[in-house]
């Protein structure tokens, strides 16, 4: 049909190259530039969750700005911790009659304890978000 356009996926996302700041946070990339992987891929449940890339392979946005940097990021991992808390127990008094004290410790401490990798990274990534500014892909191009 001529006039038309039709837009493909890959047309898509080279139209808009632009990440969203809550794409960007989902898929732990660089708050700087969005684009490089703040941490090293296929570690997220092995012994290596809590490694983390030193610098940006795009724009060279360093990942540990100084010393105890992260710090701040165990006052995100309390508050998200305390979300699935409440999740928990609304889950749980929902879908049981009686709500004991060992069950729900026990649903707790496992779901604490298997999200932890996860929780570790999402703090850290939230952390460095709120204090590094977003300069989009021209970040890249600067640097080359």
């Amino acid at each position: 049909m001529q006039g038309s356009v039709f837009i493909s996926p890959q047309n898509l996302l080279t139209v808009n190259k632009k990440r969203s700041a809550l794409s960007g946070i989902l898929s732990m990339r660089c708050p700087r530039c969005r684009e490089g992987t703040m941490f090293p891929e296929n570690t997220l449940f092995t012994t290596k969750f809590m490694r983390m890339n030193e610098r940006c392979a795009c724009c060279g946005q360093s990942f540990m700005p100084e010393p105890g940097y992260y710090f701040g990021a165990m006052f995100v991992s309390y508050g998200l911790n305390a979300g699935f808390f409440i999740a928990v127990w609304i889950a749980m008094y929902v879908l049981m009659d009686e709500v004991s004290l060992t069950a729900m410790l026990i649903a707790l401490l496992v779901i604490i304890f298997g999200l932890l990798p996860v929780t570790f990274r999402l703090s850290r990534v939230l952390w460095i978000y709120i204090f590094v500014r977003y300069e989009g892909p021209e970040a890249c191009k600067d640097r080359q």
